[in-house]
């Protein structure tokens, strides 16, 4: 038999952009769940024809949940007598606060199974979801820092929407296994999609555009209380971007801004970390895009093992840092007892990359005593800007704890090598134009092309403390002054 459709106008919805119509939203998604409990037919509670003003919107097992294409639910901003859920007591030493919580969403589910947010409509924040810890209004009333949150589910599917403006997140989603994101779009003042301790997951066909942060980000933090991996992912057919806020969802790409917070170009990448406990295993990342933002990044620095990560098929345009970063850090934010992280069986292959900053060139970063193995980079063209020299290089000398002299010998200070936060610019301007290597063994490099768009007075390969490095049908080109 087919679904029961439940429009939540039946429930006291107005849909006028000014009533609050979170309650008649709920009381349809708790009568769909109950009729699901007894035995009925699949629910799909449904908003249509309307722009619909919300506080906590809370999902329940075994229901739909569809925004039509002329529908939007809206934050509200809090009263002084009404707010969102506040955020549930957790462990947040571990992990930033905003990976610690929930309930202080515009929709979210705990312990759940079985649920499906799908449609054309938006889901919209602005101006109302902020990013940061437990923020109460003007009025004493609690305020949103993510879009949708959910924690602890199995089978939850969400497709097609639109995320506007999302505050810290637009889906933080900690330990949902059997994951489907399909045809998803979210232009969002910070991070885009983090799926967190999560198995089973597969992000297909998804544009997302995040100027200040991460726009898909895996992580395996220590959130739920114990260290569960992120594993059997699959991230392909998707779009990252990190132009203006707004100007996705808009059709404009507009590239007004050209600073993130960190002070470094706009993030907008697919990216592993950088809360790293449980572990990254089994990730597979093909025919994405990357335009007006950071490359790629692998990370894990809090005693997460990162193994066997396939990436094919990645296509870079207009980069602000490193096109690769590979980084084995020892942060080690994490209970006592835990080992350092590991990075072993990475292969990275059919990468093409137009107009990238060559500051920090493509990085594979280890510590020392404990290197980066097995990583093969295949077929991969990258075509630098170039134009630096070695006094942007000596001229960090003293000042940068991971400088590194021009000559790429020894550095003069290692500083926070070690345990610093994990990102391109952290390690300063390069003494080389194309790869950097720092503690690594069992590389292999088999076609790869570097060039470069100005003559750049720095070395194109730059490698200390490494073992075991192959390059076969490596080509490097320096345009010539």
């Amino acid at each position: 038999m087919g679904a029961v459709t439940y429009d939540v106008r039946d429930f006291g919805a107005v849909g006028d952009g000014h009533h609050i119509d979170s309650p008649a939203i709920n009381a349809a998604i708790e009568k769909a769940a109950q009729a699901r409990l007894a035995g009925g037919d699949a629910a799909v509670v449904v908003l249509r024809g309307g722009t619909f003003l919300c506080y906590s919107v809370h999902l329940q097992s075994g229901i739909t949940l569809r925004i039509e294409s002329d529908a939007v639910l809206k934050a509200a901003a809090p009263t002084d007598s009404e707010g969102y859920d506040e955020a549930e007591p957790n462990d947040s030493r571990f992990q930033d606060f905003g990976h610690s919580h929930w309930h202080n969403s515009l929709i979210w589910g705990e312990q759940l199974h079985d649920v499906v947010l799908e449609g054309e409509g938006l889901i919209d924040g602005s101006d109302v979801l902020t990013r940061g810890g437990q923020r109460k209004s003007a009025t004493g009333q609690t305020t949103a820092n993510k879009a949708l949150g959910m924690r602890d589910c199995q089978r939850v599917t969400i497709r097609g929407l639109r995320f506007g403006s999302c505050g810290h997140f637009a889906l933080l989603l900690t330990g949902v296994d059997d994951l489907l994101i399909d045809g998803v779009t979210a232009d969002t003042n910070r991070d885009g999609f983090d799926i967190d301790c999560c198995e089973r997951v597969t992000v297909r066909n998804c544009r997302v555009n995040t100027v200040n942060d991460d726009a898909i980000v895996l992580k395996c933090s220590y959130a739920l209380g114990w260290a569960k991996p992120t594993q059997h992912v699959l991230i392909e057919d998707c779009h990252v971007s990190g132009y203006d806020v707004g100007t996705l969802l808009d059709g404009t790409h507009t590239t007004l801004t050209q600073k993130a917070p960190d002070g470094d170009g706009p993030t907008g990448r697919i990216k592993l970390g950088t809360e790293s406990n449980g572990g990254f295993r089994h990730i597979t990342i093909r025919r994405c895009t990357f335009t007006h933002c950071r490359g790629l990044a692998l990370e894990t620095v809090d005693g997460a093992p990162m193994e066997h990560i396939s990436i094919d098929n990645i296509t870079m345009t207009d980069i602000c840092n490193a096109p690769l970063y590979i980084r084995l850090g020892n942060r080690m934010r994490a209970p006592e007892g835990f080992r350092p992280s590991t990075v072993s069986d990475i292969s990275i292959s059919h990468v093409n990359v137009d107009d990238a900053d060559s500051r920090y060139a493509c990085l594979i970063v280890g510590t020392e005593g404990n290197r980066i193995k097995k990583v093969s980079l295949n077929d991969i063209h990258i075509r630098f800007r170039g134009g630096l020299t070695l006094d942007d290089v000596e001229q960090q000398r003293g000042s940068n704890p991971f400088f590194y002299a021009a000559d790429g010998k020894a550095g003069i200070s290692r500083g926070n090598e070690k345990n610093g936060y994990p990102e391109p610019s952290a390690h300063g301007i390069q003494p080389a134009w194309g790869l950097s290597i720092r503690h690594a063994e069992k590389l292999t490099f088999n076609n790869v092309h570097l060039e470069t768009m100005k003559h750049d007075e720095r070395q194109a390969i730059v490698m200390h403390d490494t073992k075991k490095v192959r390059f076969k049908k490596m080509k490097t080109i320096n345009t010539q002054p």
